[in-house]
């Protein structure tokens, strides 16, 4: 294939997986949305390899993410990688110099979900959203080109709050792969069982335990707020996009009673389009240095963001 081809299939698999972030990365510059793609496919084939294994056993599935993060790493080297996915992401590593460490993060997280099935506290399970989603915030600066470090620590806490809402929407479907990402001391903490989790029981303490992540996912939005001056303009509208279409799932589960184990909290399509306008609504000025062509403009000033002044 191609490199052109491999990116057109790295498109494909973002669309067909994750229809709120596509929404979203469709915002960006063509010149950007190529390298999301390539990022966000690189993600799931590794994610698919532990959360879709079939009747493969842990040392099996431990020994293809060996073979993915070799084939990787030798791709950055320069070899021609046989996996278009892998290709195509190597390409973007190499041209926008993402840090190696941050792909080495987040082999790690794929190969805990393989061994690890709980996580008894919330600094555990932090230890392990780093690498499955803080990094990923890190890598989406590499790829948008922000050039100050301050925004990293922002960067991170958006990836982490996705994720978080996330784990909220999908607890059913983690149960049945055998993983609880609610930490132990939270459910001990509201007197919630496994016992109830499994039978899908909504009651008082279901409830406050929701509320409780909820409001700690949105703490994490927040505090990811203050990162976004530090994006160019341009590039930063498919961000906030993304960040209230996440943050709208949150709303969604509240809408459902909390009952996310019988019903699907998601956006329609409608919805998402009022979620990106309102966004244009609140920025008019981003869109119109957004689109094809046009350069984008610092939105910071000897590394203070305006915003803060």
């Amino acid at each position: 294939m191609r490199l052109e081809e491999c990116y057109e299939l790295c498109k494909q698999v973002h669309q067909s997986h994750s229809k709120t972030y596509y929404f979203a990365t469709r915002l960006f510059p063509p010149e950007v949305r190529p390298h999301v793609y390539a990022l966000y496919a690189f993600m799931r084939y590794a994610d698919d390899i532990v959360d879709r294994p079939g009747n493969t056993s842990a040392e099996t599935q431990l020994r293809a993410l060996e073979d993915f993060e070799a084939e990787t790493l030798a791709a950055l080297d320069g070899e021609q990688a046989g996996n278009p996915i892998i290709r195509a992401f190597a390409a973007t590593a190499r041209k926008l110099k993402i840090n190696i460490s941050y792909i080495s993060s987040f082999i790690d997280s794929m190969k805990m979900d393989i061994y690890i099935t709980r996580y008894p506290t919330y600094e555990d399970l932090e230890k392990y959203m780093y690498g499955s989603a803080a990094v990923v915030g890190t890598m989406m600066c590499c790829v948008m080109r922000v050039e100050h470090e301050e925004a990293l620590p922002y960067a991170e806490a958006l990836g982490t709050a996705m994720q978080l809402t996330n784990f909220l929407r999908d607890i059913r479907e983690d149960w049945e792969r055998g993983r609880v990402y609610i930490p132990l001391e939270d459910l001990e903490r509201f007197g919630y069982s496994e016992a109830e989790l499994k039978r899908g029981v909504v009651n008082e303490a279901f409830i406050e335990l929701m509320r409780f992540q909820i409001e700690r996912a949105r703490t994490l939005y927040a505090n990811a707020d203050q990162g976004i001056p530090y994006i160019y303009k341009g590039r930063r509208y498919p961000v906030v996009v993304a960040r209230y279409l996440y943050a709208a799932i949150l709303r969604r589960i509240e809408d459902l009673g909390y009952d996310v184990f019988n019903h699907r909290a998601e956006t329609s399509f409608t919805e998402k389009l009022l979620v990106a306008a309102a966004c244009a609504v609140r920025d008019p000025w981003e869109l119109l240095v957004y689109g094809p062509g046009r350069t984008p403009v610092r939105s910071v000033s000897g590394g203070v963001p305006r915003g803060k002044r």
